[in-house]
């Protein structure tokens, strides 16, 4: 079932023999990252072994929030909510982006002790967010039937629009000199004294300097493929968009049992608050140790199948040659196919709690893969056993939002130039140092 339509971004013909750069993933982290380093001086040449944000970057809620993030991250989507804000003028595209607020229903005064803890724990970064009352919640949905002690809510959170938005960034860094590669798929790196010198691709080695693997869900495979390993599963989600609809909220709503944010066109995109599916594959018992916490964590919200994938996986090579087809060729674009009753019966839930949504009518659903780590958090880092490369990925469903600054962080990184933000907290090492892996506590 294919995914909702992307703005198109025509892939350059022409493969330089030599960039600064090479950027693996075009996606929003990847399109954000060269158009940073494009906007330096650098030159930059971002391969995609498909198209142009046609997986996750497309397929996802569309929030651009910071309220509830990890205080791991927060100081980063801090920095990205000021990205957003000059997106359209700095691409001279619109993305969709407007601050029209986000909360989080809180069912239980528990939830409200929880939300609270929240706001201490990033204080420091001046959040304009607050705990509402029952009240308050309802004067800014109204016509709700939620039972709720409150809500949790942003005014400066938003949204944007994922078809959009990658498309837009990606077709700027090329206004700005960088090379788009689209079914251009990089099998894998070219060292020299073990430190990066170029790559391969399927059309043809790129020398280079410097390599960041913005893979998404693929990053893993890659990752293994030069023996690092790299902690991270596969989460599918599952969300539908409706027709245009009059009269329905503003602010985009997670609760319990649904999710929802208004679009650009009118309609909402309306996925489950809960109902992850995580299928079981070779990596699941690979990685099994370090996703202990993150199972613990939010089992509630997960589902487990046996099913092909377990198979198709088994039978994708870890290794390869470079001088033969990658995996990356095999399979062009991930779309998955959603377990639509997830997604149907969240906007049932969401017709019962809202009257207005009582006369949506689906226009199509989709589902994409969230690249997970063990902390549910990201990477973005140097690799220091293979000089020159670089990972930023494992941004497990948060992507979209943090995508800007993610990409401004970590062309900081390649270029040596201080961070934005600090960015220990997202270091690869993590995973093989001893530190304990904890995922956020909370809603």
């Amino acid at each position: 079932m294919p995914g909702p339509p992307v703005v198109p971004v025509r892939g350059d013909e022409a493969l330089p023999a030599k960039v600064d750069v090479v950027v693996i993933g075009g996606g929003i982290i990847g399109a954000s990252t060269t158009l940073e380093l494009t906007e330096r001086g650098h030159s930059v040449a971002l391969c995609e072994k498909g198209e142009i944000a046609h997986e996750q970057s497309s397929r996802n809620w569309g929030w651009v929030r910071l309220t509830q993030r990890d205080p791991r991250e927060a100081p980063l989507m801090a920095q990205s909510l000021r990205i957003w804000a000059d997106l359209d003028k700095r691409t001279g595209r619109d993305v969709g982006y407007t601050r029209a607020g986000i909360a989080f229903a809180l069912p239980t005064e528990k939830a409200v002790a929880g939300a609270e803890g929240w706001l201490d724990s990033v204080r420091e970064l001046q959040v304009d967010a607050r705990v509402l009352t029952a009240g308050e919640f309802g004067d800014l949905f109204p016509g709700g039937r939620l039972a709720l002690k409150g809500a949790l809510y942003s005014p400066t959170d938003g949204r944007a629009e994922p078809q959009r938005a990658t498309s837009a960034i990606a077709e700027t860094a090329r206004e700005k000199g960088a090379a788009l590669l689209t079914r251009c798929a990089v099998r894998g790196l070219e060292l020299k004294a073990g430190a990066v010198c170029g790559v391969v691709t399927e059309r043809g080695p790129i020398a280079c300097d410097a390599v960041v693997l913005a893979g998404g869900a693929w990053s893993s495979l890659f990752a293994g493929s030069l023996g690092l390993r790299l902690p991270q599963l596969k989460v599918l989600n599952s969300i539908l968009r409706t027709e245009p609809l009059p009269d329905g909220p503003g602010p985009a709503l997670w609760a319990d049992g649904f999710a929802f944010r208004g679009r650009a066109d009118g309609g909402y995109t309306v996925a489950p608050g809960h109902g992850l599916v995580v299928d079981v594959v070779p990596d699941s018992f690979r990685f099994f140790g370090d996703f202990v916490p993150a199972l613990t964590h939010t089992w509630r919200s997960l589902s487990l199948r046996f099913g092909d994938r377990f198979f198709e996986e088994a039978a994708t090579p870890r290794r390869w040659a470079l001088d033969k087809e990658s995996p990356f060729e095999r399979c062009r674009i991930l779309d998955p196919k959603p377990k639509a009753s997830l997604a149907t019966a969240a906007l049932a839930r969401l017709a019962k709690s809202f009257p207005a949504f009582e006369k949506a009518k689906v226009a199509q659903v989709w589902a994409g893969l969230i690249d997970s780590t063990p902390d549910i958090i990201p990477v973005i880092d140097k690799v220091a056993a293979v000089p020159g490369f670089h990972i930023a990925t494992g941004f497990s469903g948060h992507g979209f939002g943090i995508g800007p600054a993610a990409g401004r962080l970590m062309a900081d990184i390649v270029t040596g130039r201080a961070p934005i933000v600090d960015p220990t907290p997202l270091r690869f090492s993590r995973f093989g140092d001893g530190s304990k892996i904890e995922p956020m506590s909370g809603l």
